[in-house]
């Protein structure tokens, strides 16, 4: 059962690894789209996120098992990737990545829901199951950049990474057949009362707010999805455009960084507590950009490799360790709620402001043909250590619960 899951994991995060991460120099490159054509493309994440909560809580959790709703999302998901490698203009491009996007958010839940029914011990064992999503994402990359060579530059003028969308499609469609194979996960809400609006969207979360740490936390944690967001949108395409040798390749390392720190993670958190933790995830994020600001495809090649592996860093330290502790602060009625509800704050509205920030400062500093990169990575940089300043003042440290005080 447990191969079974991993391979599910694995196909997951390859199918969205394969293709989200070369977008940005996609659209560029060959669909010619400015920086504020390329946020809306990518705001589409935030979008399915937003929407993912009804078509699980109204659908899934009520009247389809998970593996059958798993299932026909991938296969129709599938079609919609294989269909976006053939269009050649950015208008007929967005409403099928919109399509996509609102079909493939939700199936990052109920996979999660697929997999929990089936372990024994899911506090110990998901941990396992799900660094195999981290090494789809990972082979994904690879492949691109040292397999196919999809990201030279020689290639991307002429519009290799049109086949990323090709590549993933044919696996989202693997994937879609694969999940009609998994146990049966029946719906867990049939029968149950039927679900409001505000049990969906994890509203009764709202009175965790009314505490000033938590408060100040939430805030932080939607603010810091701008500096987030210029990395996924323009990480890649900022690699390329300065011609660096396997970009997206070079690019996993962020995951592998990922891999190792969230085995760190317990340890800083039990020696420092959470705020030095969030602070230092912050500070990681000033750094990176930093690093890509006077880093070049030369002889400083290094601070670029550097500020990738900062990742793992930027990534668990901040939201990693923001998870744990939402689910130290809320009680166990409301767990699952406050954890949505932080979701949908971040990938949902800070992630969507993220884009729309990051698109429109990065047309500011156009060049033809490239960008004026040294100056873009300064904003997010700058971003950043605003809100380190302002979360360091503000911010109590406390104690997690099930830590010794």
């Amino acid at each position: 059962m447990k191969a079974r899951l991993s391979v599910l994991m694995f196909l997951e995060f390859f199918v969205w690894g394969g293709w989200f991460v070369t977008l940005g120099s996609y659209l560029a490159q060959t669909l010619a789209a400015s920086g504020v054509q390329t946020a809306a493309a990518y705001a589409t994440q935030s979008w399915g996120a937003i929407l993912a909560p009804f078509i699980v809580g109204l659908i899934a959790d009520r009247y389809f098992n998970a593996e059958r709703v798993l299932a026909v999302l991938h296969l129709v998901g599938g079609v919609l990737l294989l269909s976006l490698a053939r269009v050649t203009a950015f208008t007929s491009f967005l409403p099928l990545l919109f399509a996509y996007m609102a079909l493939y958010m939700p199936t990052l839940a109920l996979v999660n829901s697929v997999s929990f029914r089936q372990l024994r011990d899911p506090a110990r064992e998901f941990g396992l199951l799900r660094v195999w999503g981290t090494i789809g994402w990972i082979v994904a990359g690879l492949a691109i950049s040292y397999v196919f060579a999809w990201d030279s530059p020689a290639l991307v003028t002429q519009g290799a990474l049109r086949n990323t969308f090709s590549m993933c499609g044919w696996a989202s469609l693997a994937l879609g057949f694969y999940s009609f194979t998994l146990p049966k996960t029946p719906p867990v809400g049939r029968g149950q009362s039927r679900k409001q609006l505000r049990d969906i969207l994890g509203f009764d979360a709202l009175r965790l707010l009314a505490e000033r740490n938590f408060l100040i936390f939430f805030c932080a944690s939607i603010l810091i999805c701008i500096p987030l967001a210029f990395y996924y949108q323009h990480a890649n395409q900022f690699l390329i455009e300065l011609k660096v040798a396997n970009a997206t390749g070079k690019q996993t390392l962020g995951q592998m960084s990922e891999v190792l720190f969230m085995l760190a993670l317990p340890v800083f958190l039990s020696r420092f507590g959470i705020k030095v933790t969030l602070l230092a995830g912050m500070l990681a994020w000033a750094l990176r950009y930093v690093l890509f600001a006077f880093g070049n495809a030369g002889p400083l090649v290094s601070l670029l490799l550097i500020g990738i592996a900062l990742h793992g860093v930027c990534y668990d330290f901040f939201f990693v360790s923001g998870q744990i502790y939402i689910d130290s602060k809320a009680g166990p009625a409301i767990k699952s709620a406050a954890q949505g509800l932080i979701t949908l704050a971040t990938y949902g509205v800070g992630m969507l402001i993220g884009f729309s920030v990051a698109g429109w400062i990065t047309d500011l500093y156009a060049l033809p043909g490239t960008h004026e990169w040294s100056s873009i990575w300064l904003y997010p940089a700058a971003f950043a250590v605003l809100i380190l300043a302002l979360f360091a003042m503000s911010f109590r440290n406390e104690t997690l619960r099930g830590e010794p005080a």
